[in-house]
C-alpha cells in the first residue's frame, strides 16, 4: 500500500470523463484554478497542499491539442513545484502519435517530442490509452502503463449476439489489433487493402478475407475524417457483408467525419469517451459511445496501491 495520499487533478479537456473517474475513485476532485490571460497564455495554481502527494493529473491531448498539451505542461510542472512525491500524467487521449517515424525526408518525430516534454515538465510517470503505436511507449525515459478500451468493447458488443462475426481491419497496421478482438470473440479475421494517396485521404482497394453474408466489425484505435471507415464499410457491404459495425477507442471526427459516417454502410459506430464529442456527433444516433471512466480510475487506484495494471487486461 502506497502510503502517500492520493490526490487526483483534471484539466479542462474533458470534465464529464474527470467527473467519472472521481466517482469511481470516490474522491473529490483535486482544487486547481487554470485560467487563460487575455493574450492567450494559461495559468495554473493548485489551491490545496500536495506536499508529499501521489498525484495524478488528467488530460486529453484533443482538440485544441496544442493548448490542451501546453495546459498539462504547465500543470506538471506546477505540482512538481509544490513538492509532490510522485506525478502520474493520465492521458486518455494522446496527441501527435501518428508522427511516430520519419516517413519522408527533413521532418520530425512530434511523438517522441511530446514524451520528452511531459517528462522534462514532472512527470514520473504516464498512464495511456489505445496508443496509434505501441512502442511509442519506449519513446518514454519513465515508466508507462498502457490501457486499452478493448474488453468494454467487446462486453459491448457480445451482448449483440452478432452471427458469423468476422472482425476487419481497416489497414494492415491494425492487423494485431483487429487479430486479438477475433481471439476473443471467437470470429475470423480480415483486412482492407487500402492505398493512402495523402494525409486524411484514403482509397479502398480490395478485402482479404470472407465476409459474404457475415456481420463484421471494422476495429481501429481511432477515427478522425473518417474516411478510410467510410469507404471500408462501403467496400464490406459490396462485397457481401450482411451488416457492418465499427468501433474505435478515439473519436477524433473532424471535419466531415460524421457526415461521412451518416452516409455510410456502418449500422453503428461505437467509441469511447476519451475525448468529448461535438454537438454534431452528439446528434448522430449511429455514434454510440461507452465510458472509460472506471478502467481509467481502476489504472489510477492499482498504481496508488502498487498493484498490477497488467491483470486488468488478462
Amino acid at each position: 500500500m502506497n502510503g502517500h495520499q492520493l490526490k487526483v487533478f483534471g484539466g479542462r479537456s474533458n470534465p464529464a470523463l474527470n467527473q467519472s473517474i472521481f466517482d469511481s475513485l470516490y474522491i473529490r476532485p483535486g482544487s486547481i484554478e487554470i485560467i487563460d490571460f487575455s493574450d492567450g497564455e494559461t495559468f495554473v495554481r493548485i489551491n490545496e497542499n500536495i506536499r508529499g502527494a501521489d498525484v495524478f493529473a488528467v488530460q486529453s491531448l484533443c482538440s485544441p491539442g496544442n493548448a490542451n498539451l501546453m495546459e498539462m505542461l504547465i500543470m506538471l510542472d506546477a505540482f512538481r513545484r509544490s513538492s509532490a512525491e510522485r506525478i502520474t500524467a493520465v492521458i486518455p487521449y494522446f496527441a501527435y502519435a501518428r508522427q511516430d517515424r520519419k516517413v519522408q525526408p527533413r521532418v520530425p518525430i512530434t511523438a517522441k517530442l511530446v514524451a520528452n516534454l511531459l517528462a522534462a515538465s514532472g512527470a514520473d510517470r504516464v498512464i495511456a490509452m489505445d496508443l496509434h503505436a505501441g512502442q511509442i511507449q519506449g519513446f518514454f525515459d519513465i515508466p508507462v502503463d498502457h490501457l486499452y478500451s478493448a474488453p468494454i468493447m467487446i462486453e459491448y458488443f457480445k451482448k449483440k449476439e452478432l452471427k458469423d462475426l468476422v472482425v476487419v481491419s481497416p489497414d494492415a497496421g491494425g492487423v494485431e489489433r483487429a487479430r486479438d478482438y477475433a481471439r476473443r470473440m471467437n470470429a475470423s479475421l480480415g483486412i482492407i487493402d487500402k492505398r493512402r494517396e495523402r494525409a486524411n485521404h484514403s482509397e479502398v482497394m480490395n478485402i482479404i478475407g470472407d465476409v459474404k453474408g457475415c456481420d463484421v466489425l471494422v476495429v481501429d484505435d481511432l477515427c478522425d475524417t473518417a474516411g478510410t471507415i467510410s469507404q471500408g464499410a462501403d467496400a464490406l457491404m459490396a462485397a457481401g457483408a450482411r451488416q457492418v459495425y465499427a468501433c474505435c477507442t478515439h473519436a477524433v471526427l473532424s471535419g466531415p467525419a460524421v457526415e461521412r459516417i451518416e452516409k455510410s454502410g456502418i449500422v453503428e459506430f461505437v467509441v469511447s469517451d476519451s475525448i468529448p464529442l461535438s454537438d454534431k456527433a452528439k446528434g448522430c444516433s449511429r455514434i454510440k459511445v461507452l465510458e472509460v471512466g472506471r478502467l481509467l480510475a481502476e489504472a489510477i487506484r492499482r498504481i496508488h496501491e502498487n498493484a498490477s495494471v497488467s491483470s486488468l487486461f488478462e
